[in-house]
This record gives C-alpha cells, sequence and structure tokens, in this order.
C-alpha cells in the first residue's frame, strides 16, 4: 500500500512538472516526456494486480473491453496506424482505471495532503505566472516545448498572452487554478486542520490567477465552485461562519489587489477578452451552450462517419500528427464527445460518453448523500469532477492527468464516511 501511496504521489509531481521539464529541463526529450506518466500508471496497475488491489468494477472493466475492441478495428479496418491506436487505447485502459486505483489506495487524510500541496504551490505557481504575463514570448521564462523560443503562450487580450505556468500549455495552468481552488474553498468550509496564513495566502493566488490567467474556463470553473459552497451552507449550517469569513476575506482581497498596477492591467485584459468572446459566441448562454451542449449534439449529428469509426487515437493530436504531419487541426473534433464517436463509432463512442456522465450522476448522488452526514470535501471536489470527467479533452495528456487525479480524490473521499466494502459497491 505504501509503495502504491507513492507511485501516485509521483504521478501527481509529474503532471505538476512534465511541462516545465519539456520546456526548461530537457526540452529534447519533449515528445518522449508527454507520456512520461503512462510507464508509472503501468506500474501502479500491475502493482495493484500482482497485490490483488487492481480496481474492479463495471466502469473499468467496461472501458477496458471497449478499448480492446476499437484498438483492433483501429488497426484493421480504420486508419490502421498501430502506433496511433495504442496511443489512444492507453486512455482507456490505464489512465481510467488508474482513476480507480488512486480512489482505492487513497483516504481522506491523503486527499487533504494533496490539497494542502496544492496550497503550497499555489504560491510559486502564481509568482511564475505572473512573471509570464508581463515577459515578452521570446523570454526564457516563457519558452515553449522543446524550448520554442516563439513561446508557450495563447494569445489573450490587449496584447497579453494567457500563460501556461508551468505545464506545457495554457489549459493546464487553467486546471492547476481549478483543483487551488476547489482545495481553497474546502479548507474555508473546514479550516481546522490548514494553517491559517497558508490558507489565507493561496486564497489571494487564487484570486489573482484569475485575470493573470485570462481563462473564461477558470471563472466558470470558480463560480461553480463557490455554488456548491454555498448550497453545501444550506444542507450543514454548521460552516456558515467559515464561509462568511472566507467570503469576507475576498472582497478585502480583491479590493487590496486593486490597487496594484499589475491586477489592474490584467483584469482590463480578462474583461476585454471575456466580452470579445461572449459576443462572438452569443453572450453566457451561448458560451455554455457551445462548451457543454455543442459536443453532444455536434457527435450525434455527424452522419458521414464510418459505423465503427475512424480509429482510436485519430482524434488526438498525436494521431493527427502521426498521420498527416500536422496538428493545427482536429482531424474529427475539437470536444472530446465528438471525437469518441467519430473514433469509436456510434456505439462504443456513446458506451464510454454514459460511462463518464453516469459515473458523475452516481458520484453527485454519493458526494449529496455525505454531504448530509457533513462530510462537505467530496461535495466540494465534485464541484470541478463532474463536468471534467464527462466531457473534458482526454486526448490532451494534461487534461486527462487531471481528470484522472480528481476523479481518483473524489472517490477516495466518498468512501471515507462509509463502509469499504459498500463504498465499492456504490462504484459500480
Amino acid at each position: 500500500m505504501g509503495l502504491l501511496k507513492k507511485g501516485i504521489w509521483l504521478y501527481i509531481l509529474l503532471l505538476m512538472f512534465e511541462g516545465a521539464l519539456r520546456k526548461w529541463g530537457l526540452p529534447a526529450l519533449a515528445a518522449p516526456l508527454l507520456i512520461v506518466r503512462d510507464p508509472v500508471a503501468i506500474a501502479l496497475l500491475f502493482v495493484s494486480a500482482k497485490h490483488g488491489l487492481f480496481p474492479s468494477n463495471n466502469y473499468v472493466w467496461t472501458m477496458i473491453l471497449v478499448a480492446i475492441l476499437a484498438f483492433f478495428i483501429a488497426i484493421t479496418i480504420g486508419h490502421g496506424s498501430l502506433t496511433v491506436a495504442v496511443y489512444g487505447t492507453r486512455i482507456l485502459i490505464l489512465h481510467f482505471p488508474l482513476m480507480f486505483l488512486i480512489g482505492k489506495i487513497f483516504d481522506h487524510d491523503d486527499v487533504i495532503k494533496v490539497g494542502k500541496f496544492m496550497l503550497y504551490l499555489s504560491i510559486p505557481m502564481l509568482l511564475l505566472i505572473a512573471v509570464q504575463f508581463y515577459s515578452p514570448q521570446s523570454a526564457l521564462v516563457n519558452r515553449g516545448v522543446g524550448g520554442d523560443i516563439q513561446g508557450g503562450g495563447f494569445a489573450g487580450a490587449l496584447g497579453f498572452f494567457r500563460p501556461p505556468g508551468t505545464f506545457s500549455f495554457t489549459s493546464g495552468n487553467t486546471q492547476f487554478w481549478s483543483v487551488v481552488g476547489v482545495f481553497v474553498t474546502y479548507f474555508w468550509l473546514n479550516n481546522s486542520g490548514v494553517n491559517k496564513i497558508l490558507l489565507i495566502a493561496a486564497t489571494f493566488c487564487v484570486i489573482a490567477s484569475i485575470p493573470l490567467s485570462i481563462s473564461r474556463t477558470l471563472i466558470f470553473q470558480i463560480v461553480i465552485t463557490v455554488t456548491f459552497a454555498l448550497l453545501s451552507v444550506s444542507r450543514s449550517p454548521k460552516h456558515l461562519g467559515q464561509m462568511l469569513g472566507g467570503l469576507v476575506l475576498v472582497i478585502i482581497a480583491v479590493a487590496l489587489l486593486n490597487n496594484f498596477s499589475f491586477f489592474q492591467q490584467a483584469s482590463e485584459a480578462l474583461v476585454t477578452r471575456y466580452s470579445a468572446a461572449s459576443d462572438s459566441e452569443g453572450g453566457l448562454e451561448g458560451t455554455l451552450g457551445n462548451r457543454f451542449l455543442g459536443g453532444l449534439l455536434g457527435a450525434l449529428q455527424q452522419d458521414n462517419q464510418p459505423f465503427f469509426g475512424y480509429g482510436i487515437g485519430m482524434g488526438t493530436n498525436v494521431g493527427a500528427r502521426l498521420l498527416t504531419g500536422n496538428v493545427d487541426s482536429f482531424l474529427i473534433a475539437e470536444e472530446d464527445w465528438g471525437r469518441l464517436v467519430g473514433e469509436l463509432g456510434r456505439i462504443m463512442g456513446i458506451i464510454v460518453i454514459v460511462l463518464r456522465v453516469w459515473f458523475c450522476v452516481r458520484a453527485a448522488w454519493l458526494s449529496y448523500k455525505q454531504l448530509t452526514q457533513h462530510n462537505v470535501l467530496p461535495w466540494i471536489i465534485l464541484s470541478m469532477a463532474f463536468v471534467f470527467i464527462a466531457q473534458s479533452q482526454w486526448a490532451q495528456p494534461t487534461t486527462l492527468g487531471f481528470s484522472t487525479l480528481i476523479g481518483g480524490l473524489l472517490i477516495a473521499s466518498l468512501k471515507t464516511y462509509m463502509p469499504e466494502a459498500e463504498a465499492e459497491e456504490d462504484q459500480e
């Protein structure tokens, strides 16, 4: 058990810093480092199976069966590339089971340790993205993958670029701060086991990260997490005092930060970016519709696809590079549900989508039950995990890693307040 926990922590550390290795540490090895967590996942699953701890449930075995069928279909009647098929299959056959293994090996204390680690990491991460935000893309701090001097940022607004932090791309930075926001919110509801100065500092960091990231996704996620926290207070009034204390600090933090030019400029860039994007997508309703409903509708409306799909892995950026030499366009679809249906065909694609959504629905029900028993942790983690596991872009390795991590932490937080046998039964 101890070895498996160390392996999970290695997976977490690589998730946080693999981008730094690809950009600054070992840029010559940027390509293989893209999947540096895969050997860790393989080792964890192998050791768990050897000791009778492999996560055996309907979710895992159904996903493995789909992955195996999709692999052989891809190399026979699909795109025909063994490498692309292997790359696509690893998503379902390695990282999805690993999510359940994390939930099985970790306990409540481990989840709290991860949360505290994220709080500590938020301080240097904020300093890094602030320097990246105000530095030219040619600066060392903004080097892209493989040491690319054109920079790793992504166009934001008013001449500023969205910073990637230690990650390969800006989406990793957004996902990191989403996780930090989850744990900052939780620790304000239950702050008995966390250093108050650290919590206050991390709260300031989350607030400052929102304009510096120039990310609408981060805004949506923080709003969702705060909404979940407010709902939790209605079911557990004893957290009302802590929640009000956190909200007061947020107001003070915004007022203080607004006196600094770096925060004002970043906020102006964020507002400009938000307004321009919302106008093009038809406002908030259009943005939410395109992001959360458009993926499903787009997946089901594609009538010209092969019955068994184009082949697993083809819809990933790596698959596009290997098959065409070009990564600037999506061969199938940008949204993950569209990619799944395009790669696997309607039947298997929808099976994977339903598995992901049903897991989230089931987890939501269990989290609510725990909330009524005054265990608020899974409910707050669910605020990020629900949408993330249901439809985030698993084709992107960093996103896949964060989904695996947040899903595992959710499962671990759920099993703490119920007998182990009942927890495993509910996961099935």
